[in-house]
């Protein structure tokens, strides 16, 4: 297969939610197959309902800032299905891609027809896959796996991690991991196992007792970010360690959130030093020059943020109460399986104009559904409703007043649909 070939094939596979299939059997039997490209490097992964994208481009900065060659695998993409596998900050080429895309297939479908697999991997499961050789192939050092969703029966749980961390847990995708935080803490902890290193985000009380239940379990000490101390003013940080004092200019990613991922970022950091030589100096440089696209970015007057959740949209909040005084126009968008009241109750108070469409994607609800899903304390005078993004993207430059912002928001899929459409007018 092409490039071209490949991508299609892959999205023939159904959306990676909607198709998902939670369990491990089968991609193990696929990496099996394929030679066990997991087994070729040390790895991490990272699970959690917010910041997990954070803390892997935050330690991808740090392996890049000492010398590491380390392969980064997260998602969704926002352009690109290619920016879903990384080595050393550098997407796999579209002809990599493409070669690694013909394996995996080809192998599933011989297992499939086999009958030594039970189905047809998934999108994810497939995507995986790729990333896992393409790892090997490279000869990375390190590969850093953020979990697509949950953690106990998520296909990156597979690669058997030797070290895990936990970031901030909340309520998200109660569909399929359960609708309340207890419940979704246990499939998250349940990517630590006997011999794991392990750090865990700061927490909800209910979310920590669970994972250091887990913790105990699997008699593992882990590093806990809630003892990382935080000082700061105006032009510095200071993050401080039982090990080091890390003195920042500041964060390279935007929002007074990304501390306590640049807190789990420092302790994996820390964890590593026993297999590699990384320095305080390698971890603050790589602190301040992270890469982590449609995540308070700004492009012209287009501000890109992917909260997809109540968690994500109070990070939001907080950052354009504090540092956003142009007016706004707000462009909305969401999934189905998203409390969208409680994110709109967060946010519409914060835009001038609020615009809902309809993203291309399988599970985008329509601007009607949001509509009707509002608070009704909204302003429904300052709502308006769009059929596509497009029409979207025209009906914001129109309500945009001259200073102002329009900011892309609700869902990474949001945010990629308006990258490509821009890319587009290029």
């Amino acid at each position: 297969m092409n490039f071209p070939e490949s991508e299609s094939y892959l999205l023939s596979l159904g959306n990676e939610v909607e198709t998902m299939k939670l369990g491990l059997e089968n991609i193990r039997k696929l990496l099996t197959a394929l030679g066990e490209p997991q087994n070729k490097y040390l790895k991490v992964q990272v699970a959690g309902t917010n910041g997990k994208g954070s803390v892997c481009a935050f330690l991808g900065s740090i392996c890049r800032a000492a010398g590491i060659k380390a392969g980064v695998f997260t998602s969704p993409h926002l352009v690109s299905i290619t920016e879903r596998v990384r080595v050393n900050s550098v997407y796999l080429s579209e002809a990599a891609f493409a070669r690694y895309s013909t394996v995996v297939r080809d192998t599933a479908e011989r297992m499939v027809a086999d009958k030594e697999l039970e189905y047809t991997p998934t999108f994810f499961e497939q995507v995986t896959a790729i990333a896992l050789l393409a790892f090997a192939d490279a000869k990375v050092e390190l590969a850093i796996l953020e979990t697509g969703l949950g953690g106990r029966l998520d296909a990156t749980t597979a690669a058997s991690a030797e070290i895990a961390a936990i970031t901030r847990i909340d309520i998200d995708h109660q569909e399929y991991l359960g609708d309340t935080i207890i419940g979704i803490a246990a499939e998250k902890a349940d990517i630590i196992h006997n011999g794991s290193k392990v750090v865990i985000g700061e927490q909800q009380a209910e979310a920590m007792h669970v994972i250091l239940s887990a913790c105990r379990q699997h008699n593992v000490d882990p590093s806990l970010a809630e003892q990382v101390s935080t000082t700061c003013g105006s032009g510095w940080l200071k993050l401080t360690t039982d090990r080091a004092e890390y003195d920042l200019k500041q964060l390279g990613l935007l929002g007074r959130h990304q501390i306590e991922n640049a807190k789990v970022a420092i302790l994996l950091a820390e964890v590593l030093q026993t297999n590699f030589p990384i320095s305080t100096q390698h971890i603050i440089g790589g602190l301040e020059k992270p890469l982590h696209p449609g995540r308070l970015e700004y492009q012209d007057r287009y501000l890109f943020d992917g909260a997809h959740n109540v968690g994500g949209a109070k990070a939001l909040a907080d950052y354009l109460d504090e540092f956003v005084e142009r007016p706004v126009t707000m462009l909305f968008a969401s999934v189905k399986d998203k409390n969208v009241a409680a994110m709109a109750e967060v946010l519409f108070k914060r835009a001038e104009n609020v615009i809902l469409t309809r993203m291309e994607n399988s599970r985008s609800m329509t601007s009607q559904e949001i509509a009707h899903a509002l608070p009704e304390d909204v302003n429904v005078t300052n709502v308006h409703l769009t059929s596509n993004v497009s029409e979207a993207l025209a009906k914001a430059d129109t309500l945009r007043s001259d200073d102002g912002v329009i900011l892309i928001t609700g869902s990474l899929y949001l945010v990629g649909e308006v990258k490509r459409l821009l890319r587009s007018e290029i």
